[in-house]
Parts: structure tokens; sequence; C-alpha cells
């Protein structure tokens, strides 16, 4: 059921719909290297196959998972000696984000040359994943979730179309079940459908009702999910419980997830995550121990990794929880949004050349390592901001601390 040509490809209407940024680049024989980023199932290794047959050039694909920097130095050595086409050969590199510096550094001279085009997929974020000058050699574009009309063509045109399928009679009486277990995720979608159809194989007549579908998934919950099941349900359910401090539910999402194949470094970066925006400065050794965590995985492996990601959850859970550091960044950066650059102040500014001494740079700037306690009261944000407070902490023993020595120096300011 892949599509082969962008006339059949179901989704992502703002990249390859008609009159699109990409579909023109592909129309018009001219695509530059770039990453691709979305959840799993959206169409990411199908438009790549697309593009590559509609430039009528090389396609070459490698998995990040399995393949190394000689498997990646072996494809542009090949790349190097096909015929010359109108369209650089396609090197296509699944989960991209799993590649080590050294492996992305293999690529950049072969990007920047033009002897490969690459083509990038990951469900993580490339800008935390990806090298910056690779980064910096790719377009990045977002590829979204199947919506309910997508995968509901998706649906249409597999029992319309599969060779096995056509020959069925098959009625959808109800589709919440099957769009809901999708999760706007095609491949989802069919391994059900294919579950659903199967357990009736003998039968040339079926009715797909929300029942079936249910009772199907039970039976093999996690048949119809090949990435690991409900991906971002269970992840979300795991946040949701460490946030929560319910260790008792957030070992069991994590079990599910152990037991369903997520990635385990995955599930070590989510809990990096935790320990700063949700615990934060009410426990700051919850970021250490979750960055010994993702160490020691990487140095132990699997399967014993899981002890180390089950002593990391139980206590993040098991931690005061504060989100002041999240909400003075973010409120940080809508301050920015709404004030533009404003000047650093002249005391503050470094003066590293007689010019700028004279023009005053770094005048009057008070040394807090020459005054009693190491502190002495100055201005350190511009004037128009001087009364805003980004930082507030919250009623917790440790922020409670830290809150009445702001206090102490800084009297009413953080009184506030």
């Amino acid at each position: 059921m892949r599509p082969q040509t962008l006339d059949d490809y179901i989704g992502q209407k703002h990249l390859a719909g008609a009159q699109a940024v990409l579909r023109r680049m592909i129309e018009a024989g001219r695509v530059p290297s770039f990453i691709m980023w979305g959840p799993p199932g959206v169409g990411k290794t199908t438009l790549a196959q697309i593009i590559a047959r509609k430039l009528e050039c090389p396609f070459h694909t490698l998995s990040a998972i399995s393949a190394g920097v000689k498997d990646v130095r072996e494809v542009i050595d090949r790349a190097k000696g096909h015929p010359l086409f109108h369209a650089s050969p396609i090197l296509f590199i699944d989960e991209i984000h799993r590649f080590s510096k050294s492996q992305q550094d293999s690529l950049l001279n072969a990007v920047e040359t033009g002897v490969v085009t690459l083509i990038g997929a990951t469900t993580e974020n490339p800008s935390f994943e990806v090298i910056r000058p690779l980064l910096s050699r790719c377009q990045v574009y977002t590829l979204k979730p199947l919506d309910e009309d997508d995968l509901l063509a998706l649906l249409r045109k597999a029992i319309a179309e599969d060779v096995i399928l056509k020959k069925k009679d098959i009625r959808v009486k109800e589709t919440a079940a099957l769009l809901r277990y999708a999760g706007g995720d095609a491949r989802k979608l069919l391994n059900i459908l294919e579950l659903v159809v199967g357990a009736e194989a003998d039968s040339p007549h079926l009715e797909i009702t929300d029942q079936k579908v249910v009772e199907r998934l039970q039976e093999n919950p996690a048949a119809y999910d090949k990435d690991g099941e409900m991906h971002y349900d269970i992840i979300s359910a795991f946040i949701k419980s460490v946030r929560g401090s319910d260790p008792d539910a957030a070992v069991y999402w994590l079990a599910r997830m152990v037991a369903g194949g997520e990635d385990p470094e995955f599930i070590a970066r989510r809990l990096l995550i935790l320990a700063a925006e949700d615990i934060g400065l009410a426990n700051p050794n919850a970021l250490l121990l979750a960055n010994a965590c993702f160490e020691a995985l990487k140095k132990i492996g699997w399967p014993e990794g899981r002890i180390i990601l089950a002593e990391t959850t139980l206590y993040l859970a098991c931690c005061p929880k504060s989100h002041s550091a999240y909400r003075a960044i973010d409120d940080a950066l809508a301050l920015v949004r709404e004030t533009g650059n404003l000047p650093v102040p002249l005391h503050l500014r470094n003066a590293p050349t007689a010019l700028m001494k004279e023009l005053n740079y770094g005048k009057n700037y008070k040394y807090a390592h020459d005054y009693e306690g190491h502190f002495v009261r100055q201005d350190f944000l511009p004037e128009a901001l001087l009364q805003h407070r980004l930082w507030k902490g919250q009623p917790n023993p440790a922020e409670s601390k830290l809150t009445e020595r702001m206090q102490q120096l800084w009297g009413e300011r953080y009184c506030r």
C-alpha cells in the first residue's frame, strides 16, 4: 500500500499538497538536502522514495540503528562512481538522530559538495540530535500526525486496492476505535486493519465495528504497533505519573515501555527533561541523577539498563516538585519577545579596548568579591525591566531557603 507518486501520497498537505513548498521543488527537479522531523508512520520513508523516483536518480538507504561510518563512506564512494544524472544520488538515513557525532561528521563534505542529496528522517527534535554543521547544510521540514480525513482515505484505499482485502466484502460500520488507536499513524492503522481482518480470515464478509477493534487489540495488544505500543500515549502517562509523584504508576508505565521495546535512551532523555522541568530547584540532585542514569545506560547496555531507569524513575517520582525554572525561562523569553533587544547597561559591558573604556563601557561596575559576603547591590537588568520578577521560588524546603537568601540580599525586590 506504499504510495508510488505524490498524487497517491496521503497527508502532509503543507509539504506535498498542490503548490506546497516541497512539492514545487520536487516538480522543478531541484531538491536540497533536508531532514524530516515527525512521529512514526506519517510518511517520511515513503516521501523520500517518491522523490528519488520522481527525480530518476539513484537511491541509497541506511538505517542509523545498524550503519556505521564505514557504511556511510561506502555509500558516498558508490555515489561518486554513479554516471552523471540531472540530480545527485539520494542518501536516505532513517533514524538519523541515532547517528553519533563522528557518523554525522562523515556526511558533511559529501552534502556540502553535492555528491549526495541527504534526506534524513527523525522522530526526535533535530536541533537537539543533529550536529550544527550538518543542520546548517539542510532544510528541516516538520511532518504532522495524519488527521482523521487522511486516515479514513488510507482505510478506504487499503480496502479497495490491497490484493487480499479487495477480494473480501468488507463494510466499515464504525471508525472511532480505529482512529483512536491509530493516533495519526498510518502504519498503526494498517496494522490494526490487518489484525481485525486476520481474525476472520476464512470469512468473505466482514463488518468492522468499534467492539471488534477493541476485542482484537485486547487479545494481542502489541500486534498493532511495531514501533512500541501506543508510543505517545504511554510516554505521556509515564511523564504525568512522575510529575504527579506516583512511583507505582511511574514504574508501571516504565515497564510497559520496556516490554514494548521502547528505545532506552528515549526514556532516559525524558527523565532528564523531567528532572529539570518538574523537579528543578526543589531538588537539584534530581538532574544530576538523571544525567548519571543517561551516561550509565550507555555504558551498561540492555537488559540491565532497565534497573538504572527504574531507580531514576522512582527517585524522580518521590522528589518534591517545582517548575519554577521552567516558568522563569518561559517568562523571560516572553519578556524578550515583548521588549526586544534592550541595550546592556554600560557598567555591565565588556571593555577590552581603550575606545570602549572612553565610552564608559564597564564604568562603575562593582566586583562582588570585593565586598563583604561577596555581594553588593547593583542593577543587572536593563533599566526598563528593573521591576520585573522572573524567578519566583516555590514553597518547598529547598526553594524556601533560596527565596529567604534572595530576600536578605535584595530586600523588597524579592518580597513582592
